[in-house]
């Protein structure tokens, strides 16, 4: 590798929402950041596009503006139809805030990045990762038409196939994630469709579920996941995705309007955070390059933002010291979704068995209380796990405003 051609502060690879969140924090304190994706903005994400209360808080406390994201579309209620085809809603507060949305990636990803420009992080879209070296005080990258850089810290937004981590020999090339998802994006729905998102408890699909999520301008988000290893094989996945949508209970929901809109996608969900490893060196993994999905759900939008958030806290609590910035960011991680993410995978057990997603979405449902506590959990409002970590309990933990106030 050339010797550098530029020196940095930090430099943050990937320009998703954990590494969009990195750098409009380090750059508001005033920390030299370049942020480099192979990608042009505005870019298709595949993804479930819904946004739980964990990650509305963390995009409210960034400074996100909704109206910058055409797609996006608030949620009151949380529909749910069990394997015996039972339909109970769980409703989400109506006052306090925003406690669910959804927004379509492409739109929310370009508008995070524009935050990050308006923080001051440098952005260059269209470079990619070459090579990675580590030196005693910091890391030299070969970026796609910029040479070589080198930086006191970098940071891996990169992905569940991180280049960055590859670069640094700290990839493992068997790895194909937990779960596998896909999703189609359909308009002309049904009114409901357009209103109202609902997860499908199929049997055959279990812990796995089916789901449709509204997006603005009568369109939904619609797909399904499996686990990897379950029932069904990947290579199975298209041929599934149009018998699913030839059942009568989810044709019925989406109206016999509704009209695919582009291709069906398929992607790979990485979720074993409590496994990861975090950072080497003078290197931190954040986002899907930290597998830091959810197990449960395969909700990754809020750990992407708070990992970044820590990420950067680490950095500016540690200036200079990598070992410090990578022991600050590895307790962060671990004492804020490794318990939690332990504990979903034990329910995620439980919810493979048709018995046990229909004796739980039963209790779930049996009164107002339930019914409210149960979409409050669901949607990250507090920790997976909280009940049996004391450490995290604090007045008002279960009764915590919405984003968005």
């Amino acid at each position: 590798m050339l010797p550098p051609t530029r020196t940095t502060d930090v430099v943050v690879v990937g320009a998703g929402p954990s590494g969009s969140a990195a750098a409009t924090k380090l750059a508001r304190s005033g920390v030299e950041v370049l942020v480099v994706d192979k990608a042009t903005f505005p870019r298709e994400k595949i993804c479930g596009d819904g946004l739980t209360t964990a990650a509305l808080r963390e995009l409210d406390a960034l400074g996100l503006d909704p109206a910058d994201v055409p797609s996006w579309i608030e949620v009151d209620d949380v529909l749910v139809r069990s394997p015996s085809g039972r339909e109970v809603t769980f409703p989400l507060p109506r006052h306090g805030g925003l406690y669910g949305a959804v927004a379509r990636r492409r739109e929310l990803d370009a508008a995070l990045v524009a935050l990050a420009r308006d923080a001051g992080a440098e952005v260059l879209e269209g470079h990619a990762l070459k090579a990675a070296t580590e030196h005693s005080d910091g890391i030299d990258l070969d970026i796609d038409g910029l040479g070589t850089v080198r930086a006191t810290t970098v940071i891996g937004a990169d992905g569940m196939w991180s280049p960055l981590r590859r670069a640094l020999g700290l990839a493992d090339p068997t790895y194909r994630g937990e779960w596998h998802a896909f999703r189609q994006y359909v308009t002309g729905v049904s009114e409901r469709a357009a209103n109202e998102l609902i997860v499908w408890f199929e049997p055959d699909l279990l812990p796995g579920y089916a789901w449709s999520f509204p997006l603005a301008g009568g369109a939904a988000n619609v797909g399904y996941g499996i686990l990897r290893g379950g029932s069904y094989k990947v290579s199975d996945m298209g041929a599934l995705w149009r018998e699913l949508l030839a059942r009568p209970h989810i044709r019925s929901f989406l109206g016999p309007d509704a009209v695919a809109e582009g291709p069906h996608r398929a992607w790979p969900i990485p979720a074993r955070v409590d496994r990861a490893v975090l950072g080497a060196g003078h290197a931190l993994f954040v986002g899907d390059a930290a597998t830091a999905t959810d197990p449960m759900t395969g909700e990754g939008i809020g750990q992407a933002l708070a990992t970044g958030r820590w990420a950067a806290e680490a950095i500016l609590g540690h200036r200079g010291d990598a070992e410090a910035i990578r022991r600050a960011y590895e307790h962060e991680v671990h004492r804020d979704l490794a318990v939690d993410h332990r504990f979903a995978e034990r329910l995620s057990w439980i919810l493979s068995k048709p018995l046990g997603a229909r004796g739980a979405v039963r209790v779930a449902g049996l009164t107002d209380w339930t019914r409210r506590n149960f979409a409050r959990w669901l949607f990250e409002d507090y920790p997976r796990a909280l009940l049996l970590t004391p450490q995290r309990w604090h007045k008002g933990m279960f009764t915590g405003p919405g984003a968005y106030r």
